[in-house]
């Protein structure tokens, strides 16, 4: 299912929450009692996909700055981490976004919509984003970790492994570069 059919909105204080459930109470009460709270504080921003017509959510996100960092205990990962970062540019820490939150509603599930609104998030930070972002991370609930490995996200670390989440990477760069390498230099842009 195409993300083209739904309206895109970024949550405002005023705007009137529209039905969602999903399977999750804590991702529904967030959305309800908690994103709101987030944003006026600006602590995260959530962004809603909704189907006009039948007027509820079908999906939503929520963004928070985030860096990637050392982790002296990790030195492994550093290292493979950094061999994809050209030599004069490798930093201490990167870049990135995290999305606290990504939920499809149960009526809507089962269609490839989040797998859409992953696509339309990595095509938002390599495409005219205003800021430098490296990464895309994530605290997986291990009930979502397959989702997220299909979606070619990896992990930074094998400690968390019995933990409740698991602490997961998707690196921008080179779906950015694929991106390029699939755009045909004979297009334009439309007007």
């Amino acid at each position: 299912m195409s993300l083209e059919k739904f309206e895109f909105i970024p949550l405002t204080d005023d705007f009137e929450l529209l039905p969602f459930h999903c399977k999750d109470d804590d991702l529904n009460s967030f959305l309800f009692d908690d994103a709101k709270h987030y944003l006026s504080e600006l602590l995260a921003v959530t962004y809603l996909f909704i189907d006009p017509q039948a007027q509820k959510t079908v999906a939503y996100f929520s963004l928070l700055n985030d860096k990637v960092a050392l982790d002296p205990e990790e030195r492994s990962f550093w290292n493979r981490l950094n061999r994809r970062i050209n030599n004069n540019k490798r930093c201490k820490t990167y870049p990135s976004v995290k999305i606290g939150r990504l939920v499809v509603s149960e009526e809507y599930a089962g269609q490839g919509i989040g797998h859409d609104v992953l696509n339309f998030i990595k095509h938002a930070f390599t495409n005219g984003n205003r800021t430098g972002c490296r990464f895309l991370t994530v605290d997986a609930y291990s009930s979502a970790i397959d989702f997220y490995v299909k979606n070619d996200f990896d992990f930074f670390t094998n400690k968390d492994v019995k933990d409740d989440t698991r602490l997961m990477y998707f690196d921008l760069k080179p779906f950015k570069d694929k991106q390029q390498a699939n755009i045909n230099p004979t297009a334009t842009m439309p007007n």
